[in-house]
């Protein structure tokens, strides 16, 4: 049990938490969220003892292990086998100790205690957690040194995952995880049996992988049952009858203060007055409606094109010197598509993308471009090229010479630049304020096609959802690589998988894709698609897919009727609380306590659907994990 009690942290004379309380019990997955400041990597790191409060009490279970991502792996000798089972503390130091142990007693202790842990069964476990984050057998051997710093971050992870801490505390671990590593780790985390405490930005992971939302704003936590769409829902329902009873309060005090005003003065009316005078002190103000702060992006399109935009017939694709990364690809792109590229890492997914943009050309085969097509590339690395001692407005300047001041402040302003950031240094932006600079400057030439990189790394939920507005209502073709499954579903209407070398066409949905990832179907090689010698597979795994459907329908009308129960209850509940707060409520007692027992009726009747609403998520959850 993690509790948390009147916690209050200040950096620099702010307030980040604020005498905030929170209980967490055993096994429960939590998704923490709140928006970009909030306090949650704080809150993470206060847990971990990293830093300390000013006030306020964590306590965990005695001997419970708290588990987080190492800041960096190691880059030596050791190969991400040996760093994953070196992150199991215990079975490390036991396995150690047995080598050396000469006293046959001790000997056997520490033998049936590493039966008791599974150690035997150590690196088996450990291969399939490496390869599940997409390192494949190879990869698995060779030492930590010869990988970049974002696969050095997933051994970190797939070390801690290993371990199996009774308290496991996440930031962001999709940051560096391609889509296929994504989908695995929200079917690892679904499964994960000790407690978990998440930060993310994923919409998916958090409504796949957690039972609850740990909501974190102006410094007070509130734990709300469910993942993240109930979350909203739940949190829109509150604000709107917050709001409302607001509205109502004000009126009843408007309504006593005027009779105040009028007669407290009157002698005949002065008790009645000052009576009035009472309720008004002892009306308990409601707290104030929190400001959303609302992200939009727009992508202007001018120079539509007929199609076909792009052909490409039977090409190849190269980096200078060496060998194709890419070859017989027959690919063809209109001005209406929204083509979203599947396929893991190091696949050649970034290679097809500058291709498209004309950053590389075929070693072989023919490749057409419209005549007109003006292309707008997105990639994270594009971050580095930024001068950090420059403000977003020098940037911008700098791409429109010509352009008034005004001008390019509104540009920068559709993006959610206002004037003090616009005027900031880019060296002391966020990342999240970094790529929301690149969309803008990606827009200047008003490209007719956007080819996007990646785009949501560091992104907040509210800008993530911003960009998928921009995306659907920009007019030019879109190409799109991302690990955010909720992207690609909402924004994408073809898919083409990038694997063993070429590019085809994907003929399932991204449900069909993470079935095939979670089945392994990627692990030996390209998947069999149809038209393959193998189709027959593809065929199966569709109707595999309808069959495991058709056994969830029932399951999902039942999760239906409880969350049409959850509604109408907190309507009835939302009614009842606004007569309640009605003036002409108060002078009628029996009427305040026909409400009042009623509203009791109401929370528990809504505490009994909102546990059956869970028990049925749960069975869910254990018929996909079976499945």
């Amino acid at each position: 049990m993690l509790r948390i009690d009147g916690l209050t942290y200040r950096i620099a004379g702010r307030t980040i938490l604020d005498g905030a309380s929170a209980m967490i019990p055993d096994g429960h997955r939590i998704g923490l969220v709140g928006h970009n400041g909030a306090g949650k990597s704080t809150l993470l790191r206060l847990i971990l003892g990293q830093i300390h409060a000013d006030d306020g009490t964590i306590s965990l279970d005695r001997g419970a292990r708290i588990g987080t991502v190492a800041q960096e792996a190691p880059g030596g000798d050791e190969t991400p086998t040996d760093v994953v089972l070196a992150g199991d503390q215990e079975r490390a130091r036991l396995m150690a100790e047995a080598e050396t142990e000469t006293d046959g007693h001790r000997l056997a202790e520490i033998h049936e205690r590493l039966a008791a842990i599974g150690a035997h069964a150590g690196p088996a476990r450990a291969q399939r957690i490496l390869a599940g984050l997409g390192f494949d057998p190879e990869a698995q051997g060779r030492p930590m040194r010869s990988f970049s710093g974002g696969w050095r971050m997933r051994v970190a992870l797939a070390a801690v995952l290993f371990s199996e801490p009774d308290l496991l505390l996440l930031d962001e671990p999709t940051n560096y995880l391609d889509l296929e590593g994504t989908l695995w780790l929200e079917d690892f985390l679904a499964r994960y049996p000790r407690t978990l405490i998440i930060v993310s930005h994923d919409r998916d992971l958090l409504n796949k992988a957690v039972g609850a939302i740990l909501h974190l704003d102006h410094g007070k936590m509130t734990l709300y049952s469910g993942g993240f769409d109930r979350f909203v829902k739940t949190r829109a329902e509150q604000l709107a009858n917050l709001e409302a009873q607001r509205g109502k309060q004000e009126a009843a005090r408007k309504h006593l203060q005027s009779f105040v005003d009028r007669f407290r003065f009157k002698a005949s009316k002065a008790k009645q007055a000052q009576a009035r005078l009472k309720m008004i002190e002892k009306m308990e103000p409601l707290p104030e409606l929190p400001g959303e702060t609302r992200v939009e992006f727009r992508f202007p399109c001018k120079d539509e094109l007929a199609p076909p935009v792009v052909t490409i017939d039977n090409a190849a694709v190269a980096y200078e010197g060496r060998p194709p990364v890419l070859r017989g690809l027959n690919l063809r792109i209109d001005p209406d598509d929204r083509i979203a590229l599947l396929g893991s890492n190091g696949n050649g997914k970034s290679t097809l993308a500058k291709l498209i943009a004309g950053r590389l050309t075929p070693v072989s085969g023919e490749m057409h471009r419209a005549p007109k097509l003006r292309p707008g590339f997105f990639a994270q690395h594009q971050q580095d090229e930024f001068r950090l001692n420059e403000t977003p407005v020098q940037h911008m300047q700098a791409l429109l010479p010509k352009a008034s001041p005004t001008e390019v402040r509104g540009r920068l302003g559709a993006f959610g630049f206002g004037a003090t950031l616009a005027d900031n240094e880019v060296g002391r932006l966020s990342g999240g304020e970094k790529a929301r600079l690149l969309f803008a400057m990606m827009a200047v030439d008003a490209p007719n096609m956007i080819i996007l990189d990646e785009p949501t790394n560091h992104l907040d939920i509210q800008a993530r959802e911003a960009l998928v507005e921009a995306v659907n209502d920009y007019a030019g073709a879109v190409i799109l690589i991302s690990h955010d499954r909720h992207l690609i579903e909402a924004c994408a209407d073809r898919l083409w998988l990038v694997s063993g070398g070429t590019v085809k066409a994907f003929d399932g949905d991204m449900e069909d894709y993470r079935r095939l990832v979670l089945a392994g179907a990627f692990e030996d090689g390209p998947v069999k698609l149809a038209g393959d010698a193998g189709a027959g597979d593809r065929k199966e795994a569709r109707r595999e897919a309808a069959r495991a459907r058709e056994a969830r329908a029932p399951l999902m009308k039942k999760i239906k009727a409880a969350e049409s129960r959850i509604e109408k209850l907190g309507v009835e509940l939302a009614s009842i609380e606004a007569d309640m707060a009605d003036p002409k409520t108060y002078n009628n007692a029996g009427r305040m306590t026909d409400l009042g027992k009623k509203r009791g009726e109401l929370l528990k009747a809504q505490e009994t659907a909102e546990n059956e609403w869970l028990a049925l998520h749960e069975e869910l959850e254990a018929m996909d994990a079976a499945g």
